[in-house]
């Protein structure tokens, strides 16, 4: 018990959280996260812009460094570009951890691109690959993501 509380603690540290703070539960966390990722799958035939603003704050930002954020209209746009890429996008939740107000996703993208994907000439091959999501929450609507991608494996899959 001494070890399963000491790891609670850790994790709560690591994800910056009060080892004290209420934690969302992981059914409560995909809740809040389930509009994103299904903006995510085939984002050309949804109302992208409608599924973020259920699931994020308006002042939500989305980064892909610690510099690199798109606030959430500029995401929808993106989304909305993936989408042309890429129109069978399909972003699953393979994992949810929760700590606090913090969500951790793990996910895989899948699709097969029509356009040029990063510079690659679309094959007609697909791709499978994984995606870390670490968001936070605040009133029960996503405030803010940090997110990695396998590209290059995605790439790699597509080439000749």
């Amino acid at each position: 018990m001494l070890a399963l509380g000491a790891a609670t603690l850790l994790l709560a540290s690591a994800f910056g959280a009060s080892a004290h703070a209420q934690s969302l539960t992981p059914q409560q966390a995909r809740a809040i996260v389930a509009p994103l990722y299904d903006a995510l799958n085939e984002p050309l035939k949804k109302d992208v812009s409608a599924l973020l603003a259920s699931a994020a704050n308006a002042d939500y930002r989305s980064c892909s460094t610690n510099q690199d954020c798109l606030g959430r209209e500029e995401l929808a746009g993106q989304f909305k570009v993936f989408g042309t890429i890429i129109p069978d996008l399909h972003w699953t939740i393979k994992d949810i951890w929760t700590s606090g107000n913090r969500i951790v996703v793990r996910g895989e993208a899948s699709g097969t691109p029509v356009q040029p994907l990063f510079g690659v000439r679309p094959t007609g091959k697909s791709f499978r690959t994984i995606s870390i999501d670490m968001f936070t929450v605040r009133n029960g609507k996503l405030a803010s993501a940090y997110h990695v991608e396998n590209w290059a494996a995605a790439m790699q899959q597509i080439g000749q």
